[in-house]
């Protein structure tokens, strides 16, 4: 179970980190608000890939503290914990440099729901409901 649910993180961090870098673009073509020397490509992928790892090893975790209820513990604790991180944005120091420091909590409030929509898009095609509702694999 460990195994498959690091491939999972790492998968959906991945793919949330690429999530990230292309709404990144979008928001700097429309915006015309570049905060690339700021939040870079490889950070954004990092901690996404992170986060998503992160994750990973806390629902392995919580599947042992949590035996019948571990999916829905873990799902409702890990949506609060990044929701609760879309206030750091605001806590961020700019340089003084930066063009319309107003706009980046805009850019960067997205990406952090990103790493849980796709480790929860993804979760159903790592651990399949077995006939008794126990996840297969543990």
């Amino acid at each position: 179970m460990y195994k498959r649910s690091l491939s999972l993180g790492l998968i959906a961090g991945v793919l949330s980190g690429l999530a990230s870098v292309i709404y990144q673009h979008v928001y700097n073509a429309a915006l015309g608000a570049d905060f690339s020397n700021i939040v870079t490509i490889i950070a954004i992928i990092a901690a996404s890939t992170f986060g998503c790892l992160l994750a990973s090893s806390g629902y392995v975790l919580f599947n042992k503290w949590f035996n019948t209820n571990a999916d829905q513990v873990f799902n409702l604790a890990f949506v609060i914990f990044c929701i609760a991180t879309t206030v750091s944005p605001f806590a961020f120091k700019l340089p003084l440099t930066i063009q319309s420091p107003e706009l980046f909590p805009g850019m960067t409030i997205p990406m952090h729901l990103f790493p849980p929509l796709a480790w929860l898009t993804l979760y159903p095609f790592f651990f399949r409901k077995g006939h008794a509702g126990q996840t297969a694999g543990k």
